[in-house]
């Protein structure tokens, strides 16, 4: 059981500023495209965080061309080069699926001042 946890401590990252729910997040992503890899920056609110340690995941949502897409992250993934926090938000929840039905601009984050 302690040597579960002494791995898992070995592979976490603690260098994202604090990011919380209802956060305008630029997430930039190392994508490979064959032998080149590139930098594909990802950016939306962040509407949930799950789980802790290791396993821990955030799911970024955002409108694209009129189609919500989001994305479940691990937070400590290889994959993820850094994370920008844009803007912070001011919520009430502690997830935001509720922005699943909201179009336009019933579907912002009310900002932290």
């Amino acid at each position: 059981m302690d040597l579960v946890k002494v791995i898992e401590s070995e592979n976490l990252k603690n260098t994202w500023p604090e990011v919380e729910i209802g956060d305008y997040v630029k997430a930039h992503l190392k994508i490979k495209e064959g032998s080149r890899e590139r930098i594909q920056i990802f950016e939306g609110y962040v509407i949930a965080r799950k789980g802790s340690g290791l396993s821990e995941t955030m799911t970024i949502r955002r409108i694209s061309y009129g189609v919500g897409v989001e994305r479940i992250l691990p937070v400590n993934s290889p994959k993820i080069d850094k994370i920008e926090v844009v803007r912070k938000g001011r919520v009430r929840r502690a997830k935001l699926y509720y922005l699943r039905e909201r179009q336009g601009k019933a579907a912002r984050v009310r900002e932290k001042l």
